[in-house]
This record gives structure tokens, C-alpha cells and sequence, in this order.
């Protein structure tokens, strides 16, 4: 199976082909892997270079003429460096356009904390107006791109090495999918958590939502979950900072006797390199460690 960055470079690429308002701006990260759109189309494939303020600020200048921008580095290099030019070349200016990282939480390891983005989603979330995609297949990148090149809004995508086995069908407008119905309460997994959520919760009596879109959040999918339920208690398991989405489900479920349980990656900086798989244990985001947590939240 390719990786949801090779799906995201290939699918990018076709798409040049066939909308020409679209462009891509990179600086150097995967400036490879689409050299040969590049040749085929220099006016749309600009690398900038490692300057991600100047990574930003073009492709929101480009929004500005009309063109629709893919902007592409690591996740710490596209959202948290160049924060100030996302919140204002983009939100202030009112204009569109598509950020797409790589990276994850601790995709590559041996970049060290330089390369790892746990917080993203959290910092995009303090902006107004972004839709924040979480695939967890590659099928599922490419039909969450095409959405957003299609369209004319601000969209974050988010692409982890982490995948699923399968895909699951997904639109940016369809909200949480019910992939269990259980009682004792709602799990909602989001993107590449999936598969590690359905084995911690192997013969457990919850519902299972799976989570793709996390803004906008779909509050009246997990009302309707927490409202069939025996009670209104909710866990999300997030590939990211620990409790990012845990306020919004909060407030979805605000006339509800309810507790929501965050799970996700803590905020103490893991000082050793490691393997991605020893990042998701040492945070409890393995399925054993999710089984403990989450069975120790649940009531009887």
C-alpha cells in the first residue's frame, strides 16, 4: 500500500492536469516526488525553498489572483512556524486555499522534536473558518483532496504514515460514521486511530464512530451515539494533542448528564528517538494501552 503522501503527490499531480487554477507550493519537502509535474507545469509548481513564512505567504498571494493553492511541508514547518502568515494571509485576507502536511505526530522520529506537530490541529482550531481533515487510508486522502480542490474554502489536511488496513467511505460533509452500536458509551476514533480503537474495544459494548472531518466537529452525530446509549459518556482517541476535540464534544453534549475522556498524544516532549510504534505506546494510543484507559473510564 502507498502512503497516504505518495497518494497525496500522485493525485496532486493528476489534478494540475485537469484544473487549471489549481497550483502547489512547496518548500523542498517532497519537491521529488513532483518534479515531473513541475516540468509539465512551471508556472504551477513552485518550491520556494526552505522559507515556510514565504511557503504561506505566496500561496495565499496566489489565492489572491484567483488560484487555488496546495500548500505542502511537514506538519511543525506549515502550521506551527509560519502560524502568524495562516492566521492573517489567509483568514484576515479572507481567502482560500488547501494546506496539506506531512509528518503527523511523530512520524520521523529521528527528525527529532523539530519534526513532530502534535499541537497542529489545536493551533488550526484557534482560527476561524478551517475545515481539518484526518484521513487514515490513503483512498481516503485522495477523495478528501479532490473535495477540497474542488471547492473554494480554507481546508487543513492532515497525512500520517499511520494508516489503516482498509478504507472506509468518506466525504468532508457526511460527518461521523457508526462503524459499532454499542451502550456503555461512544468512542469516536479519528483517522489513522481506527484500527487500534476497534481492537481495544474488541467485545466491548460501545459505539464506535469514526471520525475523518474534525472541523467542522459533528456535534449531532455524536448526539445522536451518546443519545442511544445507556449514558452520554464519550472517549476520543485523536492522533494528535490529548484533549483537542474533547471541548467541542462537550458542548455537543452540554444538556446531557455526560464526561468525555480525551486520549491522544500527552504534552511531555519524548526525549529518544525511537520507532513510530514506541511513540504510540510510551503515549497509551497502542491497543493495549487504549483498552486500560478506556475500560477504566466506562461505567458498569
Amino acid at each position: 500500500m502507498d502512503t497516504m503522501r505518495d497518494r497525496f503527490i500522485s493525485t496532486a499531480s493528476r489534478l494540475l492536469h485537469e484544473e487549471p487554477r489549481l497550483a502547489v507550493v512547496l518548500a523542498d519537502i517532497s519537491a521529488d516526488g513532483f518534479e515531473p509535474a513541475r516540468r509539465a507545469h512551471p508556472d504551477r509548481v513552485i518550491n520556494v525553498g526552505i522559507r515556510e513564512q514565504l511557503l504561506v505567504g505566496a500561496g495565499a498571494g496566489m489565492a489572491l489572483t484567483g488560484i487555488r493553492p496546495i500548500v505542502h511541508t511537514f506538519a511543525s514547518f506549515l502550521v506551527e512556524r509560519p502560524f502568524e502568515q495562516v492566521k492573517l494571509d489567509f483568514g484576515h485576507q479572507g481567502v482560500g486555499g488547501i494546506l496539506v502536511s506531512a509528518g503527523g505526530s511523530y512520524d520521523w522520529p529521528a527528525g527529532g522534536f523539530t519534526h513532530m506537530a502534535p499541537g497542529d490541529v489545536a493551533l488550526m482550531d484557534t482560527l476561524d473558518g478551517w475545515t481539518v481533515h484526518v484521513p487514515g487510508h490513503p483512498d481516503e486522502a485522495e477523495t478528501l483532496l479532490r473535495e477540497s480542490v474542488a471547492g473554494d474554502d480554507r481546508v487543513y489536511v492532515r497525512l500520517s504514515l499511520q494508516a489503516n488496513r482498509e478504507a472506509l467511505p468518506v466525504s468532508g460533509t457526511a460527518g461521523f460514521t457508526v462503524v459499532r452500536e454499542g451502550r456503555r458509551g461512544t468512542v469516536i476514533a479519528v483517522g489513522p486511530m481506527l484500527d487500534n480503537v476497534l481492537a481495544a474495544t474488541e467485545g466491548l459494548d460501545v459505539t464506535v464512530l469514526y471520525a475523518t472531518t474534525v472541523r467542522p466537529f459533528d456535534a449531532a452525530g455524536v448526539r445522536r451515539a451518546a443519545g442511544a446509549a445507556a449514558n452520554a459518556d464519550v472517549v476520543i482517541v485523536e492522533p494528535y494533542l490529548a484533549g483537542t476535540s474533547a471541548a467541542a464534544a462537550g458542548e455537543a453534549l452540554i444538556d446531557l448528564p455526560h464526561r468525555v475522556l480525551g486520549l491522544g498524544v500527552g504534552r511531555a516532549e519524548l526525549r529518544r528517538y525511537g520507532q513510530l510504534e514506541e511513540h504510540l505506546t510510551a503515549h497509551g494510543l497502542d491497543p493495549r494501552g487504549l483498552r486500560e484507559r478506556i475500560t477504566g473510564f466506562l461505567r458498569p
